[in-house]
């Protein structure tokens, strides 16, 4: 089977999820730092606070205090990691010039700019890459390392990059991947969530005819 047909697969079972939820690029970015290690129903606390204090907004955080800051983030968990990283990530977004500016630069230079904030990881990058910026980059998660190792369709062990550019040039034929890669990360998690969880409901699954992991059952 296909990287493509598992997303088709995946897609007529759970129709579009409509990812990213955010009403503005900045808030995707912002949830994508807070998801770290955490549940999106918490990151969705967290962001309801900074809304409510009229702190969502990178010149507000910045001068916030620590402890402040890290209070309504709380819901997240590893809050005062977590106001830590973000307060970097928006120094570095506002020296750099914000949005529009970031936005000029090539995928490449922009993703390698994303990491070089300290506390912001692979994962994290691509989350903003993809869904802040709209740039052609997979994200590659632990649901995915799940899901594609049991199909055998890669090996679990493998890099991140390697991962990544590996569904990026199996799918690279694609017309629109920014809105593929959108969609097949969505689907992803909710596959995972549902039914490829660690202790899998393989009896509920569309996909256990093609599935090599349900012969270990």
């Amino acid at each position: 089977m296909s990287l493509k047909q598992v997303y088709q697969k995946l897609f007529k079972a759970y129709g579009p999820q409509h990812w990213w939820p955010a009403d503005s690029s900045f808030e995707v970015m912002v949830g994508a730092i807070l998801t770290q290690n955490t549940a999106w129903t918490n990151v969705e606390k967290a962001i309801h606070n900074l809304k409510e204090n009229n702190a969502l907004n990178p010149e507000v955080i910045v001068s916030t205090h620590q402890k402040r800051l890290a209070s309504w983030l709380k819901p997240s968990g590893y809050f005062n990691i977590k106001a830590k990283r973000l307060k970097n990530y928006c120094y570095w977004y506002l020296a750099q010039g914000g949005y529009d500016a970031l936005a000029k630069l090539s995928t490449g230079d922009l993703r390698h700019e994303i990491l070089s904030v300290n506390g912001v990881g692979p994962e994290t990058a691509d989350d903003i890459l993809l869904y802040a910026f709209q740039r052609p980059v997979f994200v590659i998660d632990a649901y995915t390392r799940r899901i594609f190792s049991r199909l055998d369709l890669l090996d679990a062990e493998q890099g991140y990059d390697h991962l990544r550019h590996h569904f990026e040039d199996n799918l690279k034929k694609e017309r629109d991947r920014v809105a593929l890669f959108n969609e097949y990360h969505a689907l992803i998690v909710i596959h995972a969530k549902n039914i490829c969880r660690k202790k899998p409901l393989c009896q509920e699954c569309f996909l256990v005819n093609v599935c090599p992991y349900r012969l270990l059952q």
